[in-house]
């Protein structure tokens, strides 16, 4: 990954064009979340801007947090990765009895003022371990002891219990991620492919044989095969972003986020983008998360060291598959799944988090080594 250059520098400016980035995307988004949100929040008997500031708030220590991570020395999470890996597992275990869902599910722990995902400090935490182990035994990357057997536990763990919740879109996001990061570390390819192999196995076995799995299938070719039911969601996304058109209805003038697209100002904002800016705004805002991710993974290919560059590598990825499940679920491309929209859909938490993030990356990016003289 990271390249052999000169001596490194002391810290020294961030990447400003990722840092614009992000504001960017941050800001379109608040202002998304507005937008698809007040006709929920006047339904709720709350205040039309109710989630709106809720966002904005948490965008605003969001920021902060940004920031000031980006002022620290990376490698002191290298020392911690072993620590929130444990804290991230506990908090995994501790939303199986006290957590809290819409719809059944168990994915939430309510803290009072607000609820959060232990999902998504699992997320970072396995990026951190993963970038850790593999910088430390980079050598020993191809064999079963360090370069498969370690994180095929993690991964078992942390997907095990995921799927207790239920959380599939969060299992596959973590397992995705942290199966990319053993592919930049060196473990042996014949690894992945016999990976692929038992997953296209299970998937057979489970479409033809579990009536759940088979359901979901039949919905996602054909959702007007139950339009009322398990079909209803991506039906009114599919007509948010066909009546959107080239140009799109104007910001504000949705029709879809009345009521009739569950989720609008959640995982299914993006429909809301089409439908309000059309297919040049949806565009753009896509455009926007391809520079991200491009700008991200130049980061991660000038950073001084191979953690850094594993960290920088991981966060990326994480972003980039996330956009990518996200826009194929509400295109349905892919069956739904869960997968919010990174800065757009609303979530206080998790909005930190990802800022959190960003603020990693950009000290990673203050420690690049200065080019060579001449």
């Amino acid at each position: 990954m990271a390249k052999k250059k000169s001596a490194a520098k002391p810290a020294g400016d961030m990447d400003y064009p990722y840092l614009i980035l992000v504001l960017l995307l941050l800001g379109i988004g608040l202002v998304m979340v507005f937008s698809s949100s007040y006709a929920t929040a006047y339904y709720k008997n709350l205040p039309s801007a109710y989630y709106f500031i809720r966002q904005a708030l948490f965008a605003a220590a969001g920021i902060v947090i940004m920031f000031a991570i980006s002022y620290m020395d990376y490698r002191r999470f290298k020392i911690l990765s072993p620590l929130l890996l444990i804290v991230s597992i506990g908090l995994l275990i501790l939303v199986l009895f006290i957590g809290v869902g819409n719809y059944g599910e168990k994915r939430w722990i309510n803290l009072g003022f607000t609820t959060f995902q232990p999902s998504e400090i699992a997320k970072v935490a396995v990026i951190f371990f993963f970038s850790s182990m593999i910088s430390t035994y980079s050598e020993k990357m191809r064999t079963f002891r360090y370069g498969v057997l370690p994180f095929v536990l993690v991964l078992g763990t942390i997907g095990g219990l995921m799927y207790l919740e239920p959380h599939l879109s969060g299992a596959i996001l973590i397992i995705g991620v942290g199966a990319a990061l053993m592919f930049i570390g060196g473990t042996h390819w014949l690894w992945f492919a016999g990976s692929l192999g038992a997953a296209g196995a299970v998937g057979f076995i489970a479409i033809n044989f579990i009536d759940y799995a088979r359901k979901r299938v039949e919905i996602w070719f054909d959702p007007f095969v139950d339009p009322r039911g398990k079909g209803y969601q991506i039906i009114q996304s599919l007509y948010a972003i066909g009546s959107g058109g080239l140009l799109g209805l104007g910001f504000g003038n949705s029709r879809q986020k009345y009521l009739y697209l569950p989720e609008a100002h959640n995982d299914f904002i993006f429909a809301v983008i089409c439908e309000e800016l059309g297919f040049i705004g949806a565009v753009i805002v896509i455009l926007l998360f391809v520079l991200l991710i491009l700008r991200g993974y130049w980061i991660a290919l000038h950073a001084r060291d191979k953690f850094g560059a594993l960290l920088v590598s991981g966060i990326t990825t994480l972003i980039a598959f996330q956009t990518f499940l996200n826009i194929a679920v509400v295109t349905g491309v892919l069956p739904v799944t869960g997968a919010s929209l990174p800065f757009f859909s609303y979530g206080g938490t998790a909005l930190l988090i990802l800022l959190a993030e960003m603020g990693v990356v950009l000290s990673v990016s203050r420690y690049i080594p200065a080019p060579k003289a001449g």
